[in-house]
C-alpha cells in the first residue's frame, strides 16, 4: 500500500492529473461557444473576430509571461497564478450580452487559458528529464483530457443546452486551478556555488536571445508551418468533407481518429523512437504533413481520409514532442518557459495567417485549397534540413 500511495503522490502522477485538465476549458468552448454566441445575436463575422482577437493577445503575451515564469522560484508558482486568473475571468460572462462586452471578457478568458500550456509543458519536460521519466507519457494526458472533455461535454450540450456554457466553462477552470495547488515543484533545489563548483547557470547565462540563432529558429518555424495546417482541420475540414459528400456519421470518427493517433504516438514514442533526434522528429512531422494535406487536396474518399487523419500522430504528436525536446536540448532552466512561449508565438502567428488565407482559397478552390499546406510543409522540410546543415545535432537526444 505505501508503494501505491507513493506512486499516486509522485511528481509525474500529480503533473499528469493537471495535464488532463489543461484543455478541458477549451473543450467546453469548442462545443458550446459558437452556439452560445449565436443565441446572443452575434453574427458569424463577429464570431470570427471574437475567436481571432485572443490569438493576437497571446502572440504579444506568451514570451512575456514565459520570462516572468522563468524568473519565479519555481514554474509551479506561475502555473497556479495563471490557472487562478483563468478561473476568475469567465465570471464576467454573466454580465455581458452584446458584442463589445463579450469580446472583452472572452479575450480575457481565452488569453489567460492559452497562457497555461507553454508554461506547464516547459516545466514538465524539465522535470521528466531530471527524474529520468517520459515527457510524452505525461503530456499525452492533456490530449486524453481534451478528447474525454469534448465527448462528455457534447452529451451535456444535448441534455442541458447551450445555456450551461458559462457554468461548465467556469467549473473546468476552477477544477484546473485547484489541481494547480497539488502540482509538485519542477525545479531542482539550487546548489550553493563554491570556488570548486561555480554556479553554471550564472556562467552560461539565461537570456533567450542568446539562443535565437538561425539554426535554432528554423525548426521552430518549420513546426509552426506544419501546425498551422493542423489548425485548418478544425476550422475547415468538416465543411469541406460535408461539401465533398462525406456522410455525417463519419465526421466524429474522423476527428476522433486523429486525436487517438496522437495519444498513441505520445504513449509509445519513447519505446520506439528514443534514438531519433528532436529535429528529425520535426522533419518527420513536416514529411507527414506534406503527405497528409496533399492527399486531402484531392478530396479523397472516406477510407483514405481515415488513413491521412492517422498521420496526425506525426504531423502534430511527434512534431510537438520534437519541438519541446529541441527547446530543452538547447536552452537552460533560466529561459525554458520563455523559449516555449516563443515557439507557441510562432505557431499562433502561422495559424492566424493560415486561417485568413485559407478562407479565401476555399472559396476559389474547395478542397484544392489544401495545396497551400503542401507548400508550407515543403518549406518546413527545407527549414529543418537547413538547420541541420548549419548546426549538426549534439550527442544528447531524447532521454531514455
Amino acid at each position: 500500500m505505501p508503494s501505491v500511495l507513493s506512486r499516486l503522490g509522485s511528481p509525474e502522477t500529480r503533473t499528469s492529473v493537471y495535464q488532463f485538465t489543461v484543455y478541458l476549458p477549451g473543450a467546453v468552448a469548442t462545443v458550446f461557444l459558437g452556439i452560445w454566441l449565436s443565441q446572443h445575436g452575434v453574427p458569424a463575422d463577429q464570431i470570427g473576430i471574437i475567436n481571432a482577437l485572443p490569438m493576437l493577445g497571446l502572440l504579444l503575451l506568451n514570451m512575456i509571461v514565459g520570462r516572468l515564469a522563468d524568473r519565479a522560484d519555481d514554474w509551479r508558482t506561475a502555473i497556479i497564478i495563471i490557472s487562478v486568473a483563468s478561473a476568475l475571468a469567465p465570471i464576467g460572462l454573466y454580465f455581458v450580452s452584446e458584442f463589445w462586452g463579450i469580446l472583452l471578457i472572452w479575450s480575457l478568458c481565452s488569453i489567460s487559458n492559452g497562457l497555461v500550456p507553454p508554461v506547464i509543458d516547459a516545466a514538465t519536460v524539465r522535470m521528466a528529464r531530471r527524474n529520468g521519466t517520459d515527457f510524452g507519457a505525461i503530456r499525452v494526458w492533456a490530449t486524453v483530457g481534451y478528447v474525454v472533455g469534448v465527448a462528455g461535454i457534447g452529451v451535456a450540450l444535448t441534455e442541458w443546452g447551450s445555456g450551461s456554457f458559462i457554468i461548465l466553462y467556469i467549473l473546468m477552470t476552477v477544477v484546473r486551478a485547484l489541481l494547480g495547488f497539488w502540482l509538485p515543484r519542477f525545479r531542482a533545489p539550487k546548489a550553493k556555488a563554491t570556488l570548486a563548483e561555480p554556479d553554471l547557470q550564472a556562467v552560461t547565462g539565461t537570456r533567450l536571445r542568446d539562443s535565437l540563432k538561425l539554426w535554432f529558429i528554423l525548426p521552430l518555424v518549420a513546426f509552426a508551418l506544419v501546425n498551422s495546417s493542423n489548425a485548418l482541420i478544425g476550422a475547415f475540414a468538416v465543411l469541406l468533407w460535408n461539401q465533398g459528400g462525406i456522410a455525417d456519421v463519419y465526421i466524429g470518427p474522423l476527428l476522433a481518429a486523429s486525436a487517438a493517433a496522437e495519444a498513441l504516438a505520445m504513449f509509445l514514442w519513447r519505446r520506439f523512437g528514443g534514438k531519433i533526434t528532436a529535429r528529425n522528429m520535426i522533419l518527420a512531422a513536416a514529411i507527414a504533413g506534406l503527405i497528409r494535406f496533399t492527399v486531402m487536396a484531392f478530396d479523397p474518399p472516406v477510407e483514405v481520409l481515415f488513413f491521412v487523419q492517422m498521420l496526425h500522430a506525426f504531423s502534430f504528436g511527434i512534431g510537438y514532442l520534437g519541438v519541446v525536446h529541441f527547446i530543452a536540448n538547447w536552452t537552460n532552466e533560466g529561459n525554458a518557459a520563455e523559449a516555449q512561449g516563443f515557439a507557441t508565438m510562432l505557431q499562433q502567428g502561422a495559424s492566424m495567417l493560415a486561417l485568413v488565407a485559407f478562407g479565401f482559397l476555399v472559396e476559389m478552390f474547395g478542397a484544392g485549397a489544401f495545396f497551400y499546406s503542401t507548400l508550407t510543409s515543403s518549406i518546413a522540410i527545407v527549414c529543418v534540413l537547413l538547420s541541420l546543415k548549419l548546426r549538426p545535432p549534439k550527442d544528447a537526444v531524447l532521454p531514455r
